[in-house]
């Protein structure tokens, strides 16, 4: 079980440092805390749920009340390390992604590996019905663990289904052995949590993926990121050397439908539906986040965003999109982690750049992105991996998962996006799109 800190209040940093467009308010900061302080305890991505806020981070998870997004409380830390811990949540169950070999499923924290037939790494599973005590029920073990996951409802609504995106085979590892063009999914009975276990593993590379693209970080051997748009049937893989549209329809069964490759991509990270479900948003994580990737010896078209419609089956690119501000070689930046921010009629996005901050871009013209607003904190000193992992909106405001100074809250006051204010969600995991 693991070690759980609970917190009737967190202490809100003055939401002075950084910079940011005129159109955009630094709200509030919760910086990290004890027992997540240290400098590689990197925070991760985020999820909601009601006036909750859920993070990740490499040493476990927090809990933040943020029923007043100005003044957001912790209301608990868990102790549970394993990268990445990406988090995604689901009625009163939370769950985590582990891509470290463990010497066990337990929170000791007890690095294995990669080498023993022991280790374990792949998805854990929390109780979170007291927010300030959460409890941890399961763990599943999957093939090459599990870098990231996405949520994808059933359609009875008595359980989810977990497409968990692994990668980097070696024939000396002995729970990852190549070939692995395939996902694993996880089904877990709401009602009974402990009987989750892995149900499929379908392969979508069956001729191998892009293995021999000059620029590539890593041959495809898996996806790294999977997003859904469950009530359209319909998913987005971002699998290394290639993106991937797929047909959700038989949950336990996903079919690849189109893959696209492009010349300027080095490594396909993460996918970005519109609310229409016609265009999908590709991220190239170029040089794997550590990258100083937004200079001007990159250039605008690598390390950046690719917007593609979808015309008859088929991706088409129409643009890339980069954020607009040259970047010290000294900060790493490059197109992260982001969500739609809910506007009929438009395609807007919140999105992470690492230590090129956080940018809110305008995709309705899809061969015409346009950049709307920004936050951006400046170069970490001493330098380290920093800046935001994930930026997602969320009933009026920007939550940005800054990897070393905590939980930033932002708000964009603007023509083009005030409509979204009005738009209230329930939950969000941004890899599970629902429409509004």
């Amino acid at each position: 079980m693991g070690a759980v800190l609970a917190l009737m209040a967190s202490p809100v940093q003055a939401a002075d440092d950084g910079k940011a467009s005129p159109n955009v308010e630094h709200v509030a900061n919760v910086p990290k805390k004890a027992p997540f302080d240290e400098a590689d305890a990197y925070g991760t991505d985020l999820a909601f749920q009601g006036h909750y806020a859920y993070q990740g981070n490499y040493y476990g998870f927090t809990v933040y009340d943020i029923k007043n997004p100005a003044k957001p409380k912790v209301v608990s830390r868990v102790s549970c390390p394993g990268a990445q811990n990406d988090v995604s949540v689901q009625g009163n169950l939370l769950f985590l992604s582990v891509d470290d070999p463990m010497r066990g499923d337990s929170c000791k924290g007890e690095f294995g590996n990669v080498t023993s037939p022991s280790s374990w790494e792949g998805i854990r599973i929390f109780d979170i019905t007291d927010k300030a005590r959460p409890k941890y029920v399961k763990a599943v073990k999957t093939a090459c663990g599990s870098h990231t996951h996405t949520l994808v409802p059933d359609k009875t609504g008595k359980s989810v289904y977990l497409y968990v995106s692994s990668y980097g085979p070696e024939k000396a590892f002995p729970g990852c052995k190549p070939p692995h063009d395939r996902i694993s999914i996880v089904k877990v009975p709401l009602d009974r949590p402990t009987a989750a276990k892995v149900v499929a593993t379908p392969v979508l590379f069956p001729e191998g993926g892009n293995e021999t693209q000059e620029g590539l970080l890593a041959p495809t051997s898996g996806c790294h990121d999977i997003t859904v748009y469950p009530q359209k049937n319909i998913a987005a893989g971002a699998c290394m050397g290639d993106g991937v549209l797929m047909d959700i329809s038989d949950r336990e069964h996903p079919k690849v439908t189109a893959t696209v490759t492009d010349e300027n991509f080095a490594f396909w990270h993460s996918a970005t539906f519109n609310n229409t479900g016609d265009k999908v948003v590709f991220t190239d994580e170029l040089g794997g986040g550590l990258g100083a990737t937004c200079t001007k010896a990159v250039g605008p078209e690598r390390g950046a965003d690719a917007i593609f419609d979808i015309e008859d089956g088929r991706l088409v690119k129409k643009a890339y999109y980069k954020i607009p501000r040259v970047q010290s070689t000294s900060e790493n930046c490059v197109a992260h982690n982001g969500s739609l921010i809910p506007v009929k009629g438009r395609d807007i996005m919140v999105q992470a750049w690492y230590q090129g901050g956080v940018s809110v871009w305008d995709f309705t013209d899809s061969a015409n992105p346009r950049e709307i607003g920004y936050f951006d904190r400046g170069p970490l000193r001493p330098r380290n991996l920093a800046g935001s992992w994930s930026a997602y909106y969320y009933n009026g405001h920007i939550y940005s998962s800054d990897i070393q100074k905590g939980l930033d809250v932002l708000r964009i006051s603007d023509k083009r996006t005030d409509p979204a204010a009005k738009v209230r969600m329930k939950a969000l995991n941004a890899q599970t799109q629902t429409g509004f």
